[in-house]
């Protein structure tokens, strides 16, 4: 092997790995935009928390926000919603997990478990039937809680399902206290 053949080698290297680089270079530059273009959209971003300003909700009412594009229901309820709700025996329901985000664990349905508040006056849920994604009605159905029309169930004063074709009860987001007129979802 003379002097001329490890030259001839080396610069061959070089060739090889300048080759290699730009192809791996090449490849990011076309794959970063297929990649990037699943990240979420700015509008997706704004919407991933919300605050809403519930001063102007009076006792016995709620306030439907839309939020990540589905209906929210934030209710302020009175001393009988709490009381009926509270007066339910959770053996009796349909689905026994509160379903409540807030919460770690396998969590009971109660009313304590569903609210937001300790006193049990705010109640944030999804607004979604759990059976094929509708709408229910607030103030309605056998229970005094929310009806849903399109097949007939029937949600109490604490979004727990208690008759109807609806699997699950009301979900519960994940929702906080910001001060004492502001919640903040998610």
């Amino acid at each position: 092997m003379s002097h001329a053949d490890d030259h001839q080698g080396t610069r061959r290297d070089f060739i090889y790995y300048a080759t290699a680089g730009a192809g791996v270079v090449a490849t990011g530059a076309a794959v970063w935009p297929l990649v990037n273009q699943m990240n979420p959209s700015a509008d997706v971003l704004a919407l991933a928390s919300i605050r809403v300003d519930i001063s102007a909700i009076a006792p016995g009412t709620q306030l439907t926000v839309l939020w990540q594009g589905k209906p929210v229901f934030i209710r302020s309820r009175t001393e009988d919603e709490i009381a009926a709700a509270r007066a339910v025996d959770v053996s009796e329901l349909p689905d026994q997990g509160a379903e409540n985000e807030n919460l770690l664990g396998d969590a009971d349905a109660s009313d304590e478990n569903r609210a937001l508040s300790e006193d049990g006056t705010w109640l944030v849920q999804m607004g979604v039937c759990t059976h094929l994604g509708c709408v229910p009605l607030g103030e309605a159905g056998e229970f005094g809680g929310w009806f849903c029309p399109c097949h007939g169930s029937h949600y109490d004063t604490s979004g727990r399902i208690r008759k109807g074709p609806a699997p699950r009860n009301l979900l519960v987001p994940v929702a906080s206290f910001v001060d004492e007129t502001t919640i903040q979802l998610g």
